[in-house]
């Protein structure tokens, strides 16, 4: 796909405009350090969603799986801190990894991670309340229906 978008106007979208949504992110109980916060700018041909978080643990692959999810809260029980952030978004029913919910996995170096892409699987205002999860290990952009990206370990509510 070709959104039209060079690296000086992304550069320029996230240091001159405020995202049309974002989530702030808090790691789980079993990883309190992490945070950071995900933007959504509405964008010519889609949406621009740009991740920076802090404090990510140290793994030998250092690749986060990284996904958009269909609950709206960042609770969860014993077995599963963020179990109410549902299941990956996939308004289509679509296969992994060609579900709405499917983004390219966060790479962290120190434990710091940074992210941005265009994509057009998704408006905005649709994704409004729902959660983005950051997961233990990377996707196998296989397995279905989410990737065995492992546990949840951060997670965040979009809002506008």
């Amino acid at each position: 796909m070709n959104y039209k978008l060079s690296p000086e106007q992304v550069a320029r979208i996230v240091m001159y405009y405020n995202p049309s949504a974002r989530a702030v992110i808090s790691g789980s109980i079993a990883y309190p350090n992490i945070f950071g916060e995900v933007y959504f700018y509405n964008v010519q041909d889609g949406v621009l969603v740009v991740a920076v978080l802090e404090n990510l643990p140290d793994t030998p692959s250092d690749f986060f799986g990284f996904h958009l999810h269909n609950g709206d809260s960042c609770t969860g029980n014993a077995q599963d801190n963020f179990a109410n952030a549902g299941e990956h978004y996939n308004p289509s029913d679509l296969p992994h990894p060609q579900h709405s919910g499917d983004f390219p996995p966060i790479i962290a170096r120190g434990g710091s991670g940074f992210l941005a892409f265009v994509t057009n699987r998704f408006t905005v205002p649709e994704i409004v309340g729902k959660t983005v999860v950051i997961h233990s290990m990377p996707d196998d952009f296989t397995s279905q229906p989410s990737g065995n990206s492992g546990e949840k370990i951060a997670c965040g509510i979009i809002r506008e």
